[in-house]
């Protein structure tokens, strides 16, 4: 067995293991880590546990200490420092005259490497705004071109449902979803009513999917009815998803 913590560089970030070394780590602590990027600083969302070596992409990197408020003074200053290089950075776009929508700008802990986080409909040739960029900063530079969900989860904002972006908010990976979920739940094939503000169909359709593809009758009342306490599960042949009545879900 090994032991690991599951860190998050940002928030609704994708969870990565780590070995904890011989520190003493707690959920919710700031950590320095070793990554692939150099070092880095993240939040420990999962405390220490023991999983099987199977379980285990090696080599496992290593929590390099328990951050500091120096450290997490230094990513305050990242970010502020991020967000001139926004605005240089959207000057040398307009300037190269290149079709692209910068979306986020990032320095890595240490310094070593700024990233620019972009979207385009096609390829960009960028090789010239690269040097450019790297002149004004001295310090490496990166071109990330990431797609239209990934664009809606860095910015956030609120869903069709009035809440907050689960992307923005809870989602660390995002999975397949199809049309046939929503027809799996009898919901409107209207694509308004059905697709995110990225453009895509929106994540929560799975959410309840294997739900309603498991035991679709034992789940569902009857749109418009009311029960308090509803414990009565019914068999399959009882009820009849395909009778609920379409113009009340469109309303919904």
């Amino acid at each position: 067995m090994v032991t690991v913590v599951g860190v998050r560089f940002k928030k609704a970030g994708k969870v990565y293991y780590f070995d904890p070394s011989d520190l003493d780590i707690d959920l919710g602590d700031k950590v320095i880590l070793e990554t692939a990027r150099g070092l880095e600083f993240g939040e420990v969302v999962v405390g220490p546990k023991q999983v099987s070596e199977e379980e285990v992409v090696q080599p496992l990197k290593q929590v390099v200490r328990i951050a500091t408020e120096e450290d997490e003074e230094h990513v305050k200053e990242n970010i502020e420092k991020a967000q001139i290089a926004m605005k240089i950075g959207l000057e040398k776009i307009e300037k190269h005259g290149l079709p692209m929508k910068l979306i986020d700008v990032e320095y890595t802990f240490d310094d070593s490497k700024l990233i620019f986080y972009f979207t385009a409909d096609g390829r960009i040739d960028f090789r010239e705004l690269v040097k450019d960029l790297a002149s004004v900063f001295k310090t490496r530079i990166e071109l990330r071109q990431i797609g239209v969900r990934d664009e809606a989860k860095m910015l956030g904002g609120l869903g069709p449902c009035g809440r907050t972006l689960c992307c923005s908010t809870f989602l660390g990976d995002f999975e397949p979803v199809s049309i046939k979920m929503a027809k799996e739940q009898n919901l409107s094939l209207n694509p308004t009513k059905i697709s995110g503000i990225c453009g895509r169909l929106m994540c929560c359709l799975k959410y309840e999917s294997e739900l309603y593809k498991d035991k679709p009758a034992a789940v569902l009342p009857k749109y418009g009815s009311k029960d308090d306490d509803f414990s009565y599960v019914p068999d399959e042949d009882e009820v009849d998803l395909k009778a609920v009545d379409e113009d009340s879900i469109d309303e919904n």
